[in-house]
């Protein structure tokens, strides 16, 4: 063994007692235990916070940070993916907005209105605040929430995430007094807990809901651009022809947010160039007096003139940003500091100079609202421009396409929906993900939706008011961030609340006036996503309050003791007193019992299941933990981590022959193979090897000539004889059999004796429903079918 390899093991003795993020009632083998919070330095600013200790850093996520090459190769991918949908809105906002031709005033007024919501809304709100409120990197409403969790206890984790989640819970004595009643109030009030949870749930179903939607609208929109051509292009034509293009779409989405963005950004890049060109070209060419829309007078000026057909008219205005939302949800496929390059230096001003050209046009050429982008085409450029505003048009479907990807993937990190496939598509960009399963089920939904509304106009009723509802629950959930994580005073955060309150309020009241036109089917299918969400969240928290008896050290399972006549032997083991105190067989081979949670303390719920049931062991056990990282890759001798079960609290003393075993991956990797047990065989012998090795160097007694001393030698030769024994015992276990058991729970509603009794077994029989339609089978593992035992267990729920 070479001089490294002490390096590349990492082992350690459950000998401390260690505190986790969540909490739960335990038996009276296991009692609740209490989390003490200690004082740290953050490694992300320089401030004090209580953390629950997090066994190893590197299980912890962390944001990707990319700067040169990397960060403009986002920025140029963002363009393709972000702005499709918010970047053709310059073919209908003024359609949307005016009914018949309007006049210079409101025309002024409308622009006015445009450029500060763009600026307001997008540049200052989305893109200089809320991409601050990142959760390590990813972005949208749940993510807001998950930091919130972070930062203030207000959720209880899955125990399968407790040791991969860092809390950062800032010292009460670091909060003013209105920050420190604010997390205080989030803390202990169920009725906050509770409307933070769903609110932040209905927030990621609406921009789904949308998911739904925008490819229908923007692929519909684009090929009913064709009559512009042809007039005599048939309905069932351009219904049939976007049907196709949106299968096309979806079939091509398994290629990664990478390469699709890589392929669309230079179709958007060159659609936001022609707006940006064609709107300098308007300026100078007729009313260059439109730019004094600047002045936010005028936007005022158009309330009080129009008063409420001027609050209606918002509704056409609405659709400058919509998009916005996904700006924020598809942050963990780029980045803060690429979406930021992409929007304030390209996309950003050329959306201005589009809407401000066709404004100068619209003044000086009446009726040219009614179709604001071709009527306002330079002269020889209309048939390019058509090509590549259906070409944009039907990019701008990727938008939400990809923040459902997004979006999807941290409601399955928090337990609100079963664990379904996610498929990682770069290995550079860790966070760009492709998930099969909503794919198929998102292309279904649109090709039905595009057929069923078959023209723009309807479809339209229905669009503007899942966007504008997402940016208010954004701006109540980053106002309470920036109280409880950035800790700013309540008399920067009330104001800031209180102006994009009102300009989210105004946009939402005018929205909302489109519910019975159609609007009310993106709104009952978000009820639906979050009824869906919220019901697989509560039945999960029953099942680990189910499980939560299960939770027991090893120690308060199993007790050593020498047998008198057999003093060289290893020790046997004896049953607590709180299980019968009966003695324990002990079984050929090793065991390597799967541990779905990882807990440093406590034993797998198979292995405390196997032992009650059987009163036995193998002669050798592993507790087995897969903990999946958020990068492509884990170093082979950076993978396995091997530690000893303690005999309990204080105790220097371990179980023989009880072994954890914590295996690291990436998600380009491959950890369940028919060699899985001699990698866990060969990572134990050297984790013995290697602590026999450094007992020399840990106990140095040397006498004054520089010899060990005698006890020394015979501590040493003691300490020998002992690696050797585990040596030999794992070696003689090995050979003999391994074999990998892991646990078949079942679940089993209790007994109903009131009203609200039915109502929870209702509940709880619908998410019954669900996890036997998509919980992982035993027999899809790669192992050897001979070598792999289930145990089934019945939990009441």
């Amino acid at each position: 063994m070479s001089a490294n390899d002490s390096d590349r093991i990492h082992y350690a003795d459950d000998m401390t007692t260690r505190t986790r993020s969540g909490a739960a009632g335990l038996n009276s083998l296991h009692p609740p235990p209490t989390y003490p919070l200690r004082k740290h330095e953050s490694t992300v600013s320089e401030k004090s916070v209580e953390s629950t200790g997090v066994s190893d850093e590197r299980d912890v996520r962390k944001r990707q940070e990319f700067k040169g090459r990397y960060l403009f190769w986002l920025a140029y991918q963002s363009i393709g993916v972000i702005y499709g949908d918010i970047g053709t809105s310059p073919l209908y906002v003024y359609s949307s907005t005016f009914s018949s031709n309007p006049s210079y005033e409101d025309l002024l007024g409308a622009l006015s209105l445009i450029i500060w919501t763009l600026t307001l809304m997008v540049s200052i709100k989305y893109v200089l605040i809320v991409l601050r409120a990142d959760d390590e990197g990813e972005g949208g409403t749940f993510a807001v929430y998950s930091l919130l969790s972070r930062y203030a206890n207000i959720v209880r984790r899955d125990p399968r995430e407790e040791m991969t989640i860092k809390m950062e819970r800032v010292l009460t004595s670091d909060l003013s007094s209105p920050n420190k009643y604010t997390r205080s109030f989030l803390e202990k009030s169920i009725v906050m807990k509770t409307l933070l949870k769903i609110v932040g749930v209905f927030g990621v179903s609406l921009v789904m809901s949308d998911g739904v939607l925008t490819p229908a609208q923007s692929v519909l929109g684009a090929i009913q651009g064709l009559e512009i051509v042809d007039e005599d292009i048939t309905s069932a034509t351009i219904v049939g022809t976007s049907c196709a293009i949106l299968v096309l779409l979806f079939l091509i989405q398994p290629l990664g947010t990478s390469k699709i963005g890589s392929l669309f950004a230079p179709v958007v890049i060159i659609w936001l160039t022609f707006n940006m060109s064609f709107g300098i070209y308007n300026l100078v060419h007729f009313d260059h007096s439109v730019l004094k829309a600047f002045s936010p007078y005028f936007a005022g000026a158009f309330f009080v003139r129009n008063k409420t057909d001027g609050w209606k008219s918002l509704g056409g205005i609405l659709l400058a940003f919509t998009g916005v939302e996904a700006l924020f949800a598809d942050l963990g496929a780029f980045s803060r500091s690429a979406i930021r390059l992409s929007w304030l230096c390209f996309a950003y001003p050329c959306l201005l100079l589009a809407y401000i050209g066709q404004a100068a046009y619209i003044s000086r050429n009446p009726g040219a609202h009614t179709n604001p982008f071709f009527n306002s085409v330079p002269p020889g450029m209309f048939y390019p421009s058509l090509v590549v505003a259906i070409a944009a048009a039907i990019v701008a479907s990727q938008t939400m396409v990809t923040a459902t990807f997004q979006l999807l993937s941290q409601i399955i990190k928090l337990s609100y929906f079963p664990q379904i496939k996610v498929i990682h598509t770069s290995r550079i960009f860790h966070q760009q993900i492709y998930i099969p399963w909503v794919n198929w089920i998102l292309m279904v939904g649109t090709v039905c939706v595009t057929a069923a509304y078959n023209n723009t106009t309807r479809l339209g009723e229905a669009y503007g008011v899942c966007v504008i509802l997402v940016t208010f629950i954004t701006t109540c959930m980053v106002s309470l961030v920036a109280l409880v994580v950035w800790r700013l005073p309540v008399y920067v955060v009330i104001p800031c609340f209180l102006v994009f309150a009102t300009l989210d309020g105004l946009y939402l009241s005018s929205a909302l006036t489109k519910v019975p036109n159609g609007a009310w089917l993106t709104l009952c299918l978000g009820v639906i996503l979050s009824s869906i969400f919220v019901l697989w969240r509560f039945g999960k928290e029953n099942q680990w309050q189910a499980e939560s008896s299960d939770k027991i050290a090893p120690w308060k399972l199993v007790s050593e003791f020498q047998v008198v006549d057999k003093p060289n032997s290893e020790p046997d083991l004896r049953l607590s007193p709180q299980l019968g105190g009966g003695p324990v067989s002990r079984l050929r081979g090793v065991g390597i019992f799967f541990d779905k949670t990882g807990s440093p303390n406590g034993a797998p719920t198979v292995f405390v299941q196997f032992l009650q049931k059987f009163q036995a062991a193998p002669a050798v056990v592993v507790f087995f933990h897969i903990r999946p990282l958020s990068c492509p890759t884990v170093a082979p001798e950076d993978r396995f981590s091997v530690s000893r079960c303690s005999l309990g609290p204080g105790s220097k003393g371990t179980l023989t022959n009880f072994y954890r075993v914590v295996v690291r991956h990436g998600y380009a990797d491959r950890v369940v193979s028919n060699d899985l047990g001699l990698l866990i065989y060969e990572n134990i012998r050297k984790y013995i090897i290697i602590e026999g090795s450094r007992f020399r160097t840990a106990n140095p007694a040397i006498d004054e000539e520089g010899t060990e001393t005698k006890e020394c030698k015979d501590l040493s030769a003691a300490k020998q004889a002992l690696v050797r024994t585990r040596l030999d015992s794992l070696q003689a276990g090995y050979e003999d059999q391994v074999v990998h058991i892991v646990g078949k729970e079942q679940m089993r509603i209790g007994a109903v004796h009131d009203c609200r009794g039915w109502a929870r077994r209702i509940a709880l029989a619908a998410f019954l429903w669900l996890r036997s339609n998509t919980g992982s089978r035993v027999a899809n593992m790669n192992l050897e079918v001979d070598k792999l035992v289930e145990v089934g267990f019945v939990k009441v729920i």
